[in-house]
């Protein structure tokens, strides 16, 4: 006869019952880069995805650029670029006919002991836009596209930017299709007429075009630009879970398309491969997994109005400033008031 199976610890039954995943689960999604490559055909399916990886210029040298911290920091960027969107697509989009390039989207993820950690910084942040005055931060992408954004995020937080990934609003949409779509949990009603969203409280599930009406409303959220970044995280935490479900990657038949679809809705920097897009990835999954941590910088003046600016926000300079030492050094971060 065996020896008797010790009872599981309780830090295993915690992991077991979060969120009623089971333990194993989460083990498989640790070893998700090496289980796909397996089963769609190991090397071919890594050289075939290296092939579909689009590269874009979007680091300068300059004087005074940071010099480089702990860690590894990723530029994530959602530009609300319309090319490639027909009228048609415009509309339903809710996103007009502005020809002109801005963010929608800019975080920061850093990567090193401790976290990750995913960083949002809000769109109308009035900063310093190297050579264009202060303006906001999202104006920087329009003015100089990545190039310019970089070096506007890396001096107004003194990190160094290693890597940069950027995707558009057709891409967004047409990820989450690819996923059949998202389950999206809004704690209250949220009708916006700019962004088309229209959804009662409640988890529901969201096709690509709905799913980008959430992540861009603001005009009626009390919060603003603070709101709408927290629905932006919510909806990468639900793209990743989508795609880190079972029925996705442990089947090649649709983890390929899926994968494809992602891939060519994402341009990198030209350092970054599928190896870096691994990185990135296994960070998300840990903040979607509760490994890391999820904020904002923290305001100090939310919708101050500027003259030819617009409403702005203005960051609290002491808690800026400690959360992106914190960074830098590498250590854990502080608590921010507008998580």
């Amino acid at each position: 006869m065996g020896q008797p199976i010790p009872p599981p610890s309780s830090s295993t039954l915690y992991r077991a019952g979060r969120r009623g995943r089971p333990w194993w689960r989460w083990t498989l999604v640790a070893l998700l880069v090496v289980v796909v490559l397996v089963a769609a055909g190991g090397a071919a399916l890594y050289v075939w995805a290296g092939r579909q990886v689009r590269q874009v210029a979007a680091f300068g040298a300059y004087a005074g650029r940071p010099v480089a911290g702990q860690g590894t920091n990723w530029l994530l960027v959602g530009s609300d670029s319309r090319a490639g969107l027909t009228p048609a697509q415009r509309k339903d989009l809710h996103v007009g006919n502005d020809g002109g390039r801005n963010t929608d989207t800019v975080m920061v993820l850093h990567s090193g002991g401790h976290g990750p950690y995913l960083v949002s910084i809000p769109r109308d942040s009035y900063v310093p836009v190297p050579g264009h005055g202060r303006a906001k931060i999202n104006e920087a992408y329009a003015d100089g596209g990545p190039k310019l954004l970089t070096r506007t995020v890396e001096q107004a937080t003194g990190l160094r930017i290693d890597r940069y990934a950027e995707v558009d609003f057709l891409g967004l949409v047409r990820v989450v299709d690819a996923l059949g779509g998202v389950r999206m949990c809004p704690d209250k009603p949220i009708e916006d007429a700019r962004s088309g969203a229209d959804f009662r409280a409640g988890c529901q599930e969201m096709d690509g075009r709905q799913a980008l009406a959430y992540a861009r409303a603001r005009y009626s959220d009390p919060e603003g630009d603070i709101g709408r970044v927290k629905r932006q995280r919510q909806l990468i935490s639900a793209v990743a879970d989508g795609m880190l479900r079972p029925g996705v990657y442990l089947n090649p038949f649709r983890w390929r398309p899926v994968a494809g679809t992602a891939l060519s809705a994402v341009r990198v920097d030209e350092g970054s491969g599928v190896a870096e897009l691994v990185g990135m990835g296994r960070s998300m999954r840990k903040i979607t997994d509760e490994g890391g941590r999820a904020v904002t910088v923290p305001v100090a003046r939310p919708g101050v109005a500027v003259a030819g600016a617009g409403e702005v926000l203005v960051w609290d300079e002491q808690g800026a400033r400690r959360l992106f030492q914190a960074l830098r050094d590498d250590d854990p971060i502080p608590t921010s008031d507008n998580n």
